[in-house]
């Protein structure tokens, strides 16, 4: 269970004793792991202080968690063909989520105990907010490309009535830079090809003898070259449309054929080096998503996918956006959980007053056994708060004065951790 349950109570005998307590009953029936969460001594202000900063830290907690997750969601977006691989690239400083937040220990070089709280909360603020902004503009560029690459992909997928031909035709294929004569490409269904060989010749005059070549055949059909005079042109499109053969209007134009590729193979080349690097071999020069390389010999696009199986064979190094947000998403995981730290701290010396002794603990709950420990909680703590444990016990029991706001209340304080960042 990827929960945890961030923990205080009173440090003196009675309530470790307490702890004690709970620690034994809650692992003697398997309720929860659990682990001391140490805090150091913060300097603690004025109470109209604290009071005003632990609103600002609830504000501050949640805003951090959506960047967490924001960070997370998108490293599964660019990692979309290793998709499994996710989980394991979310760190922090180093280590997994859970060993982090378990072992968790206070970064006294990034955040001094020896500053106000205040400042403590605005340095934290300060840099989630600025990871949050460099996260718009480094997804807003990577989703640019996407976007365009998408677009452009788009016009190599569906049939051979709407496909791109760049990766189709070539130059041999036509007859160019004639006054007379003109090649037509034209598709042809696959039940029609003899009735097609039997009568291209004869849709209309001046239709060069045996001239049609298959090019290219997908599920549907096939896509035929037919040579003939210009001027018969539109005679021989009108007849070839009632013998349901599809004229393509297409034009052999060889530069914008060319800026097609090279734009498609551009716009693919950017969006895979924000992921990874690799070094592919001289055969498998460039990949696009969609199975397309150029071997570096011919420079002709050509359908396989040798390079993707290549791809899943190597480790490759991760690429700018990839590498920004991992460094980023452990930064910003670290600063929320200081975050949770400093909410601990001030909601147990405004709970618990002065001068500062309080116990933090982390319980990780058995998923199964969720208001069994709640339960168990409740009663060994009770003693903390009568008033809010017994309408704890007992739900339906108003108590004047015990406005809670919906928010969640118990005799100890009580932070919810989640590390379910990819749901």
């Amino acid at each position: 269970m990827s929960e945890f349950w961030l923990i205080s109570a009173p440090g003196d005998k009675t309530n470790l004793q307490a702890w004690e307590r709970m620690n034994t009953v809650t692992s003697k029936s398997n309720l929860s792991s659990n682990s001391k969460f140490h805090i150091p001594d913060l300097k603690v202000g004025t109470l109209d202080a604290l009071v005003g900063l632990s609103d600002e830290l609830g504000k501050l907690d949640s805003f951090a968690e959506s960047v967490i997750k924001k960070i997370a969601q998108y490293i599964g977006e660019v990692m979309e063909d290793s998709k499994d691989k996710v989980q394991e690239n979310l760190l922090a400083n180093g280590v997994d989520l859970i060993s982090y937040l378990t072992r968790f220990e206070w970064d006294m070089a990034k955040y001094p105990i020896k500053q106000p709280l205040k400042n403590i909360s605005e340095a934290l603020a300060k840099q989630v907010t600025q990871i949050e902004t460099d996260l718009k503009m480094r997804s807003a560029a990577y989703n640019n490309i996407k976007g365009n690459l998408q677009s452009l992909e788009k016009k190599t997928m569906g049939n051979l009535l709407t496909r791109t031909l760049a990766d189709i035709v070539h130059k041999e294929d036509f007859v160019l830079n004639s006054e007379y004569l003109i090649t037509l490409l034209v598709v042809v269904p696959k039940s029609s090809y003899l009735q097609w060989q039997k009568t291209y010749e004869s849709l209309s005059d001046m239709v060069v003898p045996r001239s049609t070549k298959m090019i290219a055949e997908d599920a549907e059909g096939g896509l035929f070259t037919v040579t003939l005079f210009r001027k018969v042109m539109d005679d021989f499109k009108a007849k070839a449309r009632e013998n349901r053969f599809m004229v393509r209007e297409f034009y052999y134009d060889e530069k914008e054929l060319k800026c097609e590729k090279e734009e498609l193979m551009k716009l693919a080349s950017d969006k895979k080096q924000q992921y990874s690097q690799p070094l592919l071999p001289a055969c498998l020069s460039t990949s696009l998503r969609n199975g397309f390389t150029v071997p570096t010999v011919s420079g002709e696009l050509h359908l396989v996918h040798r390079t993707e199986t290549w791809k899943k064979q190597h480790d490759l190094p991760k690429g700018p956006l990839l590498r920004w947000l991992k460094v980023n998403f452990s930064e910003a995981f670290v600063a929320w959980i200081h975050v949770k730290a400093l909410r601990v701290f001030v909601e147990s010396v405004l709970r618990y007053g002065l001068p500062v002794n309080f116990q933090a603990m982390l319980l990780q709950p058995n998923r199964k056994t969720v208001k069994r420990l709640r339960d168990v909680l409740n009663v060994v703590f009770k003693h903390l708060d009568e008033v809010a444990a017994a309408s704890i016990m007992d739900p339906g029991m108003d108590i004047p004065g015990l406005q809670l706001s919906n928010q969640e209340y118990y005799p100890y304080v009580y932070f919810k951790i989640d590390l379910s960042l990819l749901d």
